[in-house]
């Protein structure tokens, strides 16, 4: 005669516990697994490191300033950044004659008329001074403003948003912030601007919601990446033309969270970082979108951790055949 099925017991909490965590440590290496596996590099590393009729970073510089302005579909908000950015620039050289700049607008694969606004600055202030590089397919931000940097001929280099949320003319701060960093160690510094001291104000215009992914993507940063920094992701920063090379050269994130590797890379490198508040106004006609924005970038965030931590990707200098 069968006996009954015993009945089955809970498992006692030791014995759930351990489990938890043996599925937490195989879901980790599992992670860690993909991170390493799906680790690409930028695909047009080899063309940057060709020397050539063209201005490259490698190349000793020739300008004070390059001002390298990534646009993506920008033909409404261009125009107005252009003219404010320019009108600043131009003034500054007639105080001082010595100052020279230019200006490098990256048109990321637009599908407007961006390319043929900035084109127009460059008839009317000339190709020495306004230059448009033009990429066949949108690359992302972090791949447009490398795009412009590798291309820049500045002792010093600026990143600025084509929407012009932070003043142009704060420009002078983010020197300041640089200068405040000497000595440079082997010419080495960095200075961001920062929205940080506005962060009460812009809280209260938000959205509990999008205050709370705000505050989960700060937490992510801090814990993965970039400590001492508390605004990251203001497109508004300062670098050494060696600093410029040293981080971009090393860069993988093409989109939202380049930011963040960037200052991660410099970090590591101890390349010194100011952070310096800017003035900075919400534009409208942000090609962020919300919650899947931040969902993308907390994903790079984890991978860019993870992916130098398993050696996916290394620092290292690179150099040109």
């Amino acid at each position: 005669m069968a006996l009954p099925p015993l009945p089955s017991l809970p498992l006692s909490l030791p014995a759930a516990a351990l489990a938890l965590a043996a599925l937490a440590a195989f879901l980790l290496v599992l992670i860690c697994a993909i991170a390493h596996v799906t680790a690409k590099t930028m695909p047009y590393e080899g063309a940057e490191c060709r020397k050539g009729s063209a201005p490259n970073i490698r190349d000793p510089a020739t300008r004070e300033l390059s001002v390298v302005v990534p646009s993506y579909n920008e033909e409404k908000r261009l125009p107005l950044m252009m003219d404010e950015a320019l009108d600043y620039l131009e003034k500054r050289q007639k105080q001082d004659p010595s100052f020279t700049y230019e200006v490098i607008v990256v048109n990321d694969g637009s599908k407007d008329q961006t390319a043929k606004v900035a084109q127009e600055y460059c008839k009317k202030y000339g190709s020495d001074k306004v230059r448009v590089i033009s990429l066949e397919k949108n690359r992302g931000k972090g791949g447009a403003v490398r795009t412009g940097v590798f291309s820049s001929r500045g002792k010093i280099i600026l990143m600025a948003d084509a929407d012009g949320a932070t003043k142009f003319a704060d420009v002078e701060k983010v020197e300041e912030g640089l200068k405040n960093l000497r000595p440079w160690p082997e010419g080495l510094a960095i200075s961001c601007g920062s929205r940080a001291h506005l962060e009460k104000d812009s809280i209260a215009k938000r959205s509990y919601f999008r205050t709370l992914l705000m505050y989960g993507f700060h937490f992510l940063v801090w814990f993965l990446c970039v400590k001492e920094i508390r605004d990251t992701q203001c497109g508004f920063k300062l670098l050494t033309r060696e600093a410029a090379l040293q981080t971009f050269s090393n860069l993988h994130i093409e989109r939202w969270a380049f930011d963040v590797e960037l200052l991660y890379i410099a970090q590591r490198l101890k390349i010194p970082i100011a952070e310096v508040a800017v003035n900075w106004t919400e534009i409208e006609g942000s090609k962020l979108v919300p919650f899947w924005s931040w969902l993308q970038m907390g994903r790079d965030l984890l991978f860019i951790r993870l992916r130098y931590m398993t050696g996916a990707w290394k620092l290292e200098a690179k150099k040109c055949n």
